[in-house]
């Protein structure tokens, strides 16, 4: 068939249209996550945060590396490699930074001012100068909070219902935290009207932490109330280890805390304030902005119990405790 043939045939069969240029496919969107302490043991779906954050992604109809690219970084529990990181980060251009707690927050707002931060779990994002209210943030952070200061006496209430008579207690917190000196005052008021005295031991690194169990030791302080920060979060089982050594009974604001060897707990459920950031982060990826989007506060507070721990303490749990209880390690 010459040329002249082939034209015809194609007249007759009638002639398709010129299909239109391909449309380049939209780029994922960046999702940075800076995160206290190490990477989760392998493989990296092992960390139930990361599975509860991607686990709420998808919920939304989002798919890992066609509508959004992951990318975590983990401060070795070091809060000197937090600018450092966050700078590195913020030269990525990401679309939204998920930030596990102040710290990282703070760094990331440092080095990222404009871009949008969520947070998957936080104190007081209003003390910590993050949001001018929860209902209307009116900057670049927005997410979960905590309010760990409305718990805290809940915590001292706990530890003195399996203590017997105790005489001091103490407390071991991180005071770089912005909410620090309101909940050691909120912990204070309920000991004065406890009528026990509180030893406040402040840590900022792990050596700190085994100083400071050491001083309790020497005090001869046998309970402890530990409050929630990264750092200290990080450190749970070095924590845990330290309660056991010095026969202590321990109480923490998470129950991972619990989980590594403490006693009891009395807080939020962290995987789930991940699984709710994703909310924020599909809404930012739609248009929002961070600071109209209101801070969500916990709503729903966890009590867990560590039998084993309480018997090898020789301490009783309270039946009125245990019925209570959401979980019971045995």
């Amino acid at each position: 068939m010459n040329r002249r043939d082939t034209v015809l045939t194609l007249l007759a069969l009638g002639a398709a249209p010129l299909a239109a240029p391909a449309q380049p496919a939209a780029k994922p969107a960046r999702i940075i996550v800076l995160t206290w302490g190490s990477p989760p043991a392998s493989p990296p779906t092992a960390s139930p945060y990361r599975n509860a954050f991607m686990r709420g992604l998808q919920e939304l109809g989002h798919i890992d590396g066609k509508t959004f690219v992951f990318e975590p970084r983990w401060t070795l529990g070091k809060a000197e490699n937090l600018p450092g990181l966050a700078r590195e980060l913020a030269a990525f251009k990401p679309d939204v930074i998920l930030a596990s707690g102040e710290l990282s927050a703070r760094a990331a707002q440092q080095a990222a001012p404009t871009v949008p931060i969520v947070l998957a779990y936080s104190g007081d994002p209003v003390a910590g100068g993050f949001a001018k209210s929860l209902a209307r943030p009116g900057g670049n952070v927005t997410g979960l909070a905590t309010l760990n200061e409305d718990t805290s006496p809940k915590l001292l209430e706990l530890v003195l219902t399996v203590v017997p008579i105790p005489r001091r207690v103490a407390v071991l917190a991180n005071p770089t935290v912005a909410s620090y000196a309101s909940v050691l005052k909120n912990l204070q008021d309920a000991a004065r009207q406890a009528k026990v005295d509180l030893l406040s031991i402040e840590v900022r690194d792990a050596a700190e932490i085994d100083s400071g169990f050491a001083r309790f030791a020497r005090e001869k302080v046998r309970s402890v109330v530990v409050l929630g920060d990264p750092l200290i979060f990080q450190q749970r089982h070095q924590i845990a280890d330290l309660a056991s050594k010095y026969e202590m009974a321990s109480v923490y604001p998470a129950k991972e805390h619990v989980e590594a060897g403490g006693l009891m707990s009395y807080g939020v459920n962290i995987a789930d304030g991940f699984r709710r950031a994703a909310v924020y982060v599909d809404k930012i990826l739609n248009g929002a902005k961070p600071g109209d989007l209101p801070i969500q506060q916990a709503t729903t507070l966890e009590l867990v119990i560590n039998l084993k721990t309480a018997k090898a303490l020789g301490l009783t749990v309270p039946q009125s405790i245990f019925l209570r209880a959401d979980r019971v390690i045995e």
